[in-house]
């Protein structure tokens, strides 16, 4: 899809701002906190939670997950597999560091859920991953391709 970095950039805001948004949601939901708090409060988690998805699709789950998806189909020349292999290793990737971001927000505005760190990492990811493979795959991953194609590829 994106043929220069600047366009990879694009991109990556778009499909960021789209994932964190149903994701941060869905995140207050879970916590139990989504009408709870102000217009600001969820606004600033929002930024919070976009500036370190788009920094972490930028620097470290991006290109790792192209890299290993690229080498993993380098047999394949049809884009599905591609395009649908770079999506299960960004979710994988973004699952995991975003979860961190959720554990410590769940720290903060409710409590441990558990004696164990670790556990509620593990239940965080699941919860995270299970919502977050079918919307980049199914909703999200389409949705922003014919944005980019549509406004940003011209």
């Amino acid at each position: 899809m994106p043929a220069t970095k600047k366009e990879s950039i694009i991109f990556g805001m778009i499909m960021c701002f789209g994932m964190v948004l149903v994701m941060s949601l869905y995140n207050l939901y879970l916590n139990g906190i989504l009408g709870q708090m102000t217009f600001m409060e969820t606004t600033l988690e929002l930024v919070v939670g976009y500036v370190i998805a788009l920094l972490l699709d930028i620097f470290v789950v991006g290109p790792n997950a192209k890299k290993i998806a690229l080498k993993l189909t380098e047999q394949t020349e049809k884009p599905l597999h591609k395009i649908l292999a770079i999506s299960i290793f960004m979710v994988l990737g973004m699952a995991f560091f975003m979860s961190i971001y959720g554990l410590i927000t769940t720290y903060i505005h409710v409590s441990p859920v558990s004696d164990s760190m670790i556990l509620d990492f593990l239940v965080i990811f699941g919860k995270k991953h299970i919502v977050a493979a079918p919307l980049q795959i199914i909703i999200m991953g389409p949705v922003v391709r014919y944005i980019f194609k549509a406004f940003v590829q011209q």
